[in-house]
């Protein structure tokens, strides 16, 4: 059984699972994937520059880490979408 434990949103990026493995992924995905999808959706070509989970991964490593669950977003798509959909205050990492 995997060990959860739950974690201060305030703790580093790195100890949240953002270190340098996201950093190199994330990039390797946006050129791969330039647009935001958002802003797409309304007709708009904005360049992506985050990488973002499509779903809330809660601090589930495997959501986390499926390629499949992330989508290229601008930063304003990125952060409404944090602060509408992510709202949930407990993360487990």
């Amino acid at each position: 059984m995997e060990e959860i434990i739950v974690m201060n949103m305030n703790a580093s990026a790195e100890m949240r699972g953002y270190g340098r493995e996201w950093q190199k992924a994330g990039k390797f995905f946006l050129k791969r994937h330039p647009w935001c999808v958002r802003c797409k959706v309304k007709g708009r070509l904005v360049s992506a520059t985050v990488v973002g989970h499509v779903q809330p991964h809660r601090g589930d490593s495997k959501l986390f880490r499926d390629e499949k669950k992330r989508q290229p977003l601008c930063k304003s798509c990125h952060d409404h979408k944090t602060i509408m959909e992510d709202r949930e205050i407990r993360y487990q990492y």
